[in-house]
């Protein structure tokens, strides 16, 4: 089995609502220095060895992100 790491992100310029709310509470909790918060979802798939890359961001695509509104990074990282 082939281990697939995906990170997710909002694309520059979309509003990201869980990092904005995540900014806020740490400024209010007095961590001044904390200018932007991203938010992202991190997804780790098996699949069979030798399934292509263009496979995983097919899924990505069609479910695991929002293509209009996120950004997806694939990482191979090795056997399950």
């Amino acid at each position: 089995m082939a281990r697939f790491q995906i990170f997710v992100t909002y694309k520059k310029g979309i509003f990201d609502p869980p990092g904005a709310t995540a900014e806020r509470a740490l400024v209010s909790l007095g961590y001044d220095e904390v200018s932007s918060v991203k938010i992202g979802t991190f997804i780790e798939l098996e699949v069979e060895d030798g399934t292509p890359e263009a496979r995983i961001a097919e899924m990505c695509d069609r479910l695991l992100a929002n293509p209009v509104i996120q950004d997806y990074r694939i990482e191979l990282v090795g056997e399950a």
